[in-house]
């Protein structure tokens, strides 16, 4: 029997013996749309309607239990019966139900198996409660359920951090009573052939010795208070999550607590990070998809991967590949500076087998995956080669020469440039179509961004196998034309430059840091600028017998008196040895004044909110420049980019989307007060004039006909990089 209607998704009704089989069926992922919810209800009111059925097995089509909620319903009215009805009909089933759980069980579908008398996986199912990543919490039962089986602690730090667990440590925490060896629903059926003629089936909610024991003690929720600033800061969601278990702990009744997990929920819900961070979940995945390429372009095969490079970038983007079971081959032309590339990727690894996030045995594997080479030669047969030197382009154009020589015709030649040119890149070898950018961001094995660079002649199936391959190794993967700065850097130059102005005029590096840190991002500038060193752009004008422009006057004079930032323990802070932390250097204020004064700038007082509007403004403006011209697809493409790669808070979604929320009318009301201070860099941005103009919002990029001219200009700068 099937049941199918107008709801969205269906559950298959079968029956094995005495056991009924209710079968979620949503390709591809079996969400809990509106008719599974209805097949459910109905399903289950079937099975304890039949006497010749004693059991109820609960799974999922293909290769997926349950992954969760249906996303595309939340704020709108469905049809068929709410979640908690059709789970409240499970809980109270008369005949034991066993959740045999196929593959991912998350979110909703971890807390249908929770309202299971019975749960069963398979060796590579996947459990857990990832909600806090949409800005939400478990709304179904899962903040009640879940501390009853594992304990409040460790329920707290799966829902806070949103991992997932493995079948093996799900058994071992006691989410699972059982993993199957075999057939699944073979063990399923004879597991609960030993339970059907119990007098009663455990209920979660009624498991009370684990948050009794927690009665009383502040250090669970104190712990994970910690735990949500460390690695949740300033989001909304913990907060609820945290006062949920804190229900769950101090209530006696079951419901009572569940009642305030709904209540909790709907702040959640109506809260506006829960839409930004809904925004960035469906914005990952649209940026995986280039507008232009067919969906069923071919991918290359990617077996074996080299890398020209044995540096920090090197090192890092050889344990990405390592880790999704690539493996590669490191060249280093220098045999001291290869010995100490590997040298700091065991490193990497042996950190991480220390803390707990790999096994030994592990370890070694991906190690091994990873192979030094002196030698070009070696890489004749490996299907990508990621150059990872530093930024000399005809450093790059050589290696390139001798990698288009050496390599087999078929092979993609890729660059982790962050600005250098990738056509000229391209020229140097007879295959253009198969260059391209990979632009990694530091420490590679670490950071999620991967800004794919697009030239002129790069290839469909190119562009198509290396989306295909960042998605592989775990990265946000975006698309960016062979323009300047591409995108992240294009947009972070606006930023920088005006918390230097604004360091000009009057603030000091502490205060601009700490408004931009208050607003979310995770480093503010002059920290981030200490981290880089602030020698790197004055060494490169003094080399080249450039003028210092106004916007770095300040730090040419830091630099002037030897201070370079972390390097030497001193730049826009002072810095204890062998620290990172920043302490304030009072010594500079007389540096700033007498650097303002020369250049005739009258300090001032400045409000925090003046720091976070020109800073973050800046960045909307050349957002909505690289939009127009067509360098980035969306603009959510851009919020992609820098909430992976540039520390912007994922709870505010992105520079674009809080232009959207902010309203574009009030960003050019603002940037109209700036442009008093520089006309010329407060002008807004023809798109978005336009929308604000319109009443519109940042959503798509524009037509192609209304980017004609704005294309052309592109076109004219492409050889300019």
């Amino acid at each position: 029997i099937i049941m199918t209607n107008e709801l969205k998704g269906k559950v298959n009704y079968s029956v094995n013996g005495n056991i009924a089989i209710l079968e979620v069926d949503n390709p591809p992922v079996n969400p809990l749309s509106s008719g599974v919810r209805a097949g459910l209800a109905e399903f289950i009111e079937k099975a304890n309607s039949d006497d010749s059925i004693k059991g109820i097995i609960l799974t999922g089509a293909g290769r997926s239990f349950i992954a969760g909620a249906d996303i595309s319903e939340f704020g709108q009215s469905s049809d068929g019966p709410d979640l908690h009805s059709a789970l409240k009909d499970i809980e109270y089933s008369k005949k034991p139900v066993l959740a045999a759980i196929n593959g991912t069980a998350l979110g909703g579908g971890l807390e249908t198996a929770l309202v299971c008398n019975y749960r069963m996986g398979t060796n590579k199912a996947v459990v857990g409660l990832p909600e806090v990543n949409l800005g939400l919490l478990p709304g179904a039962g899962g903040t009640q359920r879940l501390p009853r089986l594992v304990g409040p602690s460790q329920a707290l730090k799966m829902m806070l951090s949103g991992a997932p667990l493995s079948a093996k440590k799900a058994l071992d925490q006691g989410i699972l009573d059982a993993i199957s060896e075999n057939s699944l629903i073979e063990d399923a059926v004879a597991f609960l052939q030993e339970k059907i003629d119990l007098k009663e089936h455990p209920k979660v909610r009624d498991k009370n010795e684990k948050v009794l024991e927690a009665r009383g003690s502040e250090n669970v929720l104190a712990e994970a208070k910690a735990l949500a600033a460390k690695i949740r800061k300033g989001q909304f969601a913990p907060g609820q999550i945290i006062a949920c278990v804190e229900a769950a702990i101090n209530e006696d009744d079951f419901d009572v607590g569940l009642k305030k997990e709904s209540e909790y929920f709907l702040e959640c819900l109506m809260n506006p990070q829960r839409e930004a961070m809904i925004h960035i979940f469906f914005g990952e995945r649209a940026a995986t998809k280039i507008s232009d390429i067919p969906k069923d372009t071919p991918l290359m095969e990617i077996n074996a991967a080299g890398i020209v490079g044995s540096g920090t970038m090197g090192g890092g983007i050889a344990m990405n590949l390592a880790n999704a079971g690539i493996p590669v081959l490191v060249l280093d032309q220098d045999e001291k500076n290869l010995e100490r590339g590997m040298g700091v990727i065991e490193k990497n690894y042996q950190m991480m087998v220390d803390r707990g996030r790999m096994t030994q045995d592990q370890k070694e594997i991906v190690m091994g995956l990873i192979t030094p080479t002196l030698s070009y030669d070696d890489l004749a047969d490996v299907d990508i080669v990621v150059e990872a030197v530093y930024e000399n382009l005809e450093l790059k154009q050589e290696i390139f020469k001798t990698l288009d020589e050496v390599t087999s015709d078929n092979a993609i030649l890729a660059s982790n440039t962050s600005g250098l040119d990738i056509d000229a890149l391209a020229s140097v070898t007879k295959r253009p179509g198969k260059v391209v950018g990979t632009h990694f961001f530091s420490p590679a094995n670490v950071m999620r961004l991967l800004e794919v660079v697009r030239g002129k002649d790069s290839s469909d199936e190119t562009m198509a196998t290396v989306m295909s391959l960042g998605k592989k190794i775990g990265k946000a993967a975006v698309v960016s034309l062979n323009a300047p700065g591409f995108i992240g850097n294009r947009m972070l130059a606006g930023y920088t430059y005006q918390a230097n102005m604004l360091l000009l005029e009057g603030a000091l590096p502490n205060q601009i840091d700490n408004a931009l840190e208050s607003f979310g991002m995770s480093m503010g500038p002059f920290r981030m600028m200490d981290l880089v060193g602030l020698d790197l752009g004055w060494r490169a004008r003094k080399l080249a017998n450039l003028e210092t422009p106004l916007v770095n006057k300040i730090s040419a004079e830091l630099c002037e008196r030897d201070r370079f930032g972390q390097k030497n323990s001193k730049g826009f802070y002072n810095y204890s040895e062998g620290s990172r932390a920043p302490n304030p250097a009072p010594e500079n204020e007389e540096i700033y004044k007498e650097v303002s004064e020369k250049n005739n700038i009258q300090r001032r007082e400045i409000s925090d909110q003046e720091i976070i509007d020109r800073c973050i403004l800046g960045l909307v403006n050349e957002g909505a420049r690289i939009l127009e011209e067509g360098v980035a697809q969306r603009s959510g493409d851009m919020d992609i980019v820098y909430i992976n790669g540039y520390g912007f808070p994922i709870w505010r979604g992105g520079p674009m989307f809080y232009a959207n929320q902010l309203g574009l009318k009030e960003v050019i009301k603002k940037m109209d007060v700036f442009s008093e201070l520089d006309n010329e860099f407060w002008k807004p941005a023809p798109l978005l004039q336009k929308l604000a103009d319109q009443s519109g919002n940042f959503g798509e990029a524009p037509p192609a006909e209304e980017r004609a001219e704005l294309l052309s200009f592109k076109q004219a700068n492409m050889g300019g990089v």
